[in-house]
């Protein structure tokens, strides 16, 4: 019997926790599979260990693990996969599969390309984007949001579009903000590339309020939070892992 464990980052935020569970209720109802988990990496719980064990306990002979991860970094390299060594250590009957974090995909642009259009400010010659991940020291991830940031630019025509990072890589969300101050740009929309709410959402929110009285329109974007479009991903991920299973 096939399961989907949907592995999401955790957060000592009651609302990011709620947010996350709301999300994986609602792709558990596009997916046909009969045992569908949730666990967390860390800050909450299950753990990835205890979610593992749930399926199995339910009948399962075949685990997908979904990460529920923007990009691979630390934990879709290392944390994930050796919490599945574990436990196929404990269940050496079980096959268990890891998927991919959402990485650099259309979808992903198209979400932030929402963001950015959800704002009363309209995009124009004089705007530009400020791409803020969460940050990591493994250089994927800067390489990532990169490419990222290119195929933002492509997509909605924006003359310039900057990455920075709220931690573990540089540049620095002071860097980001500094290098859009001093630019040419009266515009700069600011856009958190985080899954969730939480801590790091308060400190964007506070270096931007110290920056109100520049002569720069800082308008900041809400965070991809749990978009609708992220459903279609996890389906399309989940099913071509089934689809394995079957030999298609």
């Amino acid at each position: 019997m096939q399961a989907i464990l949907y592995v999401c980052h955790g957060s000592r935020v009651a609302k990011a926790r709620a947010e996350a569970t709301a999300f994986v209720e609602r792709c558990k109802a596009k997916i046909d599979v009969p045992i569908q988990e949730l666990c967390f990496i860390e800050l909450a719980v299950p753990d990835i260990a205890t979610g593992i064990d749930i399926c199995v306990q339910k009948g399962a002979t075949r685990i997908i693990v979904l990460p529920i991860l923007l990009l691979s970094a630390g934990h879709a390299k290392h944390d994930i996969p050796e919490a599945i060594r574990q436990a196929a250590r404990r269940h050496p009957h079980v096959d268990i599969v890891l998927g991919k974090p959402f990485g650099v995909h259309q979808t992903m642009i198209d979400i932030v390309a929402d963001r950015i259009k959800e704002q009363t400010v309209p995009l124009d010659h004089e705007s530009m984007v400020l791409l803020i991940g969460r940050g990591s020291s493994d250089p994927d991830t800067k390489r990532d949001m990169a490419a990222i940031a290119r195929l933002l630019q492509e997509n909605i025509n924006v003359p310039r579009v900057d990455t920075c990072f709220l931690a573990a890589a540089r540049p620095t969300l002071e860097d980001g903000l500094y290098e859009a101050s001093r630019s040419s740009y009266q515009k700069i929309f600011v856009v958190p590339y985080l899954l969730f709410t939480g801590i790091l959402m308060k400190t964007i929110e506070k270096k931007l309020r110290s920056l109100s009285s520049t002569n720069k329109q800082w308008i900041l974007c809400d965070y991809l939070g749990y978009h609708p479009l992220l459903e279609t991903i996890v389906k399309e991920k989940a099913n071509r892992l089934l689809l394995v299973n079957e030999g298609v």
